[in-house]
């Protein structure tokens, strides 16, 4: 809609109501306020940060209420990325302001809190209560505290202790009263050591302090960016003013933004005959300004990361911009580390890792066209890339890439929507492509591109599969490693190279069961056992969080004869810190990668050989080149096997194929040990012949006979609810609605979910499959509709589309 003085707006705000929701625009916004702008806007006794989708002069049916502020003048989200959302809330059933606030990273920006103030009642009653009561009484402590004034609950809390719970109760007998208020964050608040600074331009006519003038000169005699918590070192008061100069628009300031360690420089390598054929196919759609996507198969250390690039060169040189997706944290600091080294100060960086006020600046730095590259996980595939030209999916198979909550986005399928309405290319790469995208690449819907040899004619690695069934026969003990895997540990050491070892579980021992009755300790709020953590000596939930002691008796029988069973990567690192006791062994997993940086400490010192045996579960597995690791060791390649999803072979033939491939990348051949109880599973032996199109062929039979994805679309329909009465009720009332569907949809249930309770939460759901994602997709809108018409609370019904875990 163009730009003009329209009186209200529609606004979409984040929940979960499928509407948008008028205002009233403030004489002074009226001009100002597009669509795609951000807004603050009250909604009940909240106010929320909202986009607007529309700005207009019809007089809306009720009495509206006003827009509070304009965040921004200019519009957050262009008609591109409007577009976007509004397919996103479309094709996964999820609310439109919901789809918007995770397509932006600028919830930091804005500042919410609490106020607390005396009613009428508590002012009524009040001075009874301070004659009366105890001066020790944190009622009359805190009444105290609000005589005078109202008071933010951030300063209430530092004032008295446990502060929330006194405010709930002053609420609720009606003394007190809550107001949200909601300011924009102010970027100069920030630590001086958080800031870098640089001067802008000067302003004739403007009166400077001292301090002032000596920052100023400092500058201008040292151009550049510098860090003001050294400038501070260098120039007295230099921090002070930093920030009124900025304010008035002299400096430029902006936070400080930590990449990781990435990788050591790497030469960049001329293309062989099969990179060069697959970049230019690329190219000449890049060029040709034509919507393709295109499926780069390549083994394990087959050169795809230098494809990528010298795509992105190409790219870059015609004008536009580019996105590379990558699935996890982990890999980001390593991909990050070669695109700095390739394209320096254009590269900007999207992960989680960053505060929100770093996210932001990125963020900002992409919509200003001055970084046209971005790397990012799934949420980088919304980035304000100017002129998008290329958007490369690195390890399009990943799980990760699939939003775990509202909305439950796919970030590949995004990627190539967003894509098409662009003009641009995509590429997925991948040595063991997902199911889905290796059929579209057969059926022709993308184009093959395939890289079947590694780099500098390396071979390999050889595998072994070694049945631990019959090591137990042979040593008559049950062991967490085969003789193989520790005498080939043993010799890699001695030769000064490095040993990855495989175990995609956490914990220390998978669950406590009592000897005498067979209990085993569950957590409180979900129907799963807990899993032992040595380290930390605590029952641990991996779903909730919940932790405990662990139990000296049985809370059933009361025995004291309590043992843990199973093995984790924790009892791995340990039972190999008792093999090899002079060995410098790490560990990598969700336990271990707590901190902003830790994965990157830990990644930077094993590729420096700092440690000699990186243990982990998958997130060792993938995209990591570390030329010294010569030996892979998979624990046990049964874990995933097991699990109740028609996924669960693709996962596991993935898994060990990308883990297989971190060996024998260097000059050193490579090897690797697979134990395993199910030696003649496909899966596995596939893997170890690192033969994709076999187990490809063989998944395909399975998937066309049971008529699962590619061979239809899917969705997973869950309700859920607190009483268990009325989630079976509610579930069954689904089954109802499904019961006179066309035959086109098959309904599978309702049944219990695989886990039962989650979060406190009872789960039933209902299985779709449909040969028409148009025919699934208006089944799903309607029973979408048809809940809020029965009014159920906005969380009771969850529908994944596309779904890739069905627990």
């Amino acid at each position: 809609m163009p730009e003009g003085n329209y009186r209200y707006c529609d606004v979409s705000l984040p929940v979960p109501l499928d509407q948008h929701f008028t205002y009233e625009l403030p004489e002074t916004l009226r001009h100002r306020v597009r669509r795609g702008c951000r807004v603050l806007a009250p909604f009940g006794a909240r106010k929320l940060t909202g986009f607007v989708v529309r700005v207009h002069d019809e007089t809306p049916l009720v009495e509206t209420r006003q827009v509070l502020r304009l965040l921004g003048e200019e519009p957050a989200l262009d008609e591109e990325l409007l577009g976007l959302g509004e397919w996103i809330a479309n094709y996964y059933c999820a609310p439109l302001g919901e789809v918007y606030r995770a397509m932006t990273p600028l919830a930091s920006e804005v500042r919410t809190g609490k106020v607390y103030s005396l009613t009428d009642t508590g002012r009524d009653a009040v001075r009874q209560l301070l004659i009366d009561a105890s001066s020790e009484d944190p009622v009359v402590a805190m009444l105290r505290l609000l005589e005078q004034r109202p008071l933010s609950a951030s300063y209430l809390a530092r004032q008295a202790p446990d502060a929330e719970k006194t405010l709930r109760s002053l609420v609720r007998r009606g003394f007190l009263e809550a107001e949200d208020v909601v300011a924009q964050r102010d970027p100069l608040r920030a630590p001086s050591a958080k800031l870098l600074v640089e001067f802008e331009r000067r302003i004739e006519g403007e009166k400077l302090r001292k301090g002032e003038r000596e920052l100023l000169s400092y500058l201008e005699l040292h151009p550049g960016v510098h860090n003001l918590a050294e400038v501070e070192q260098q120039v007295r008061n230099a921090g002070t003013a930093a920030r009124s100069l900025a304010r008035r628009g002299w400096l430029h300031p902006r936070p400080v933004t930590s990449v990781g360690f990435g990788e050591p420089p790497r030469p960049v390598h001329t293309l062989n005959a099969r990179q060069q054929r697959a970049f230019e196919q690329i190219i000449e759609c890049v060029s040709g300004r034509r919507f393709q996507v295109f499926l780069l198969e390549g083994v394990t250390g087959s050169g795809k990361t230098e494809v990528y690039l010298s795509a992105i060169e190409a790219t870059l040189a015609q004008g536009r911009g580019t996105l590379m997706l990558v699935p996890e944290i982990a890999l980001t600091p390593a991909v990050s580390g070669q695109f700095f080294q390739r394209f320096g100060d254009r590269v900007a960086i999207l992960h989680s890792a960053f505060s929100g006020t770093e996210r932001a600046e990125q963020w900002r730095s992409i919509r200003a066209g001055k970084a046209r590259v971005v790397v990012g996980t799934r949420s980088g595939v919304f980035a304000p890339v100017q002129h998008l030209g290329l958007i490369v999916v690195d390890e399009e198979h990943d799980s990760s890439y699939k939003q775990g909550e509202t909305p439950r986005y796919h970030g590949r399928d995004v990627a190539i929507v967003r894509a098409q309405a662009a003009g641009a290319s995509v590429v997925l790469g991948s040595a063991t492509p997902s199911l889905e995208s290796r059929y579209n690449a057969q059926r022709g819907k993308y184009t093959l591109l395939e890289l079947p040899e590694r780099i500098a004619g390396r071979p390999m690695p050889e595998v072994e599969i070694l049945d631990i069934r019959q090591e137990f026969l042979e040593t008559r003990r049950q062991a967490t490693f085969s003789r193989s895997l520790l005498d080939g540990i043993g010799v890699k050491l001695e030769a000064g190279e490095q040993v990855m070892v495989l175990l995609n579980r956490r914990g220390f021992s998978s669950f406590a069961a009592c000897r005498s009755c067979g209990e085993r300790i569950q957590c409180v709020n979900c129907a799963v056992t807990l899993t032992y953590h040595h380290r930390d000596r605590r029952m641990l939930c991996h779903y909730c969080n919940h932790a405990e002691r662990p139990p000296r008796r049985c809370p059933k029988c009361d025995s004291e004869h309590m043992y843990f069973l199973g093995i984790g990567s924790e009892k791995v690192e340990e039972e190999l810190h008792q093999a090899f006791p002079r060995a410098r062994i790490a560990r990598m997993d969700r336990d271990t990668v707590t901190g902003k940086r830790r994965y990157e400490t830990i990644l930077h010192g094993f590729r420096a050989h700092e440690y000699d045996i990186l243990v982990g579960t998958q997130m060792i597995a993938k995209g990591h080149d570390i030329p010294n690791v010569t030996l892979v060791g998979v624990v046990s390649a049964d874990v995933g096997l097991g699990v109740p999803e028609f996924r669960a072979a693709e996962r596991t033939f993935q898994l060990l194929t990308q883990v297989a491939g971190r060996a024998g990348r260097g000059d050193v051949p490579g090897q690797v040990i697979i134990q395993t109880i199910n030696p003649d599973h496909y899966a596995i032996r596939f893997a170890a012949a690192q033969d994709y199109e076999q187990f490809y062929q063989k998944e395909l039979q399975f998937r066309r006979m049971m008529r699962y994805p590619p061979f239809s679309a899917l969705a997973n329909v869950m309700v859920r609810s607190r009483n268990q009465q009325q989630a079976i009720d509610m579930s069954a009332q689904i089954g109802g609605f499904f019961g006179p569907v066309e035959q086109e949809v098959k309904v599978l249930g309702p049944a219990e979910a695989p886990i039962p309770r989650l979060k406190s939460e009872y789960r039933y759901q209902l299985l779709l499959k449909a040969a028409s994602r148009r025919k699934l997709n208006e089944l799903l809108r309607s029973l979408h509709a048809w809940a809020g018409e029965k009014r159920w609370p906005a969380t009771a019904l969850v529908i994944d589309v596309d779904p890739l875990s069905l627990l």
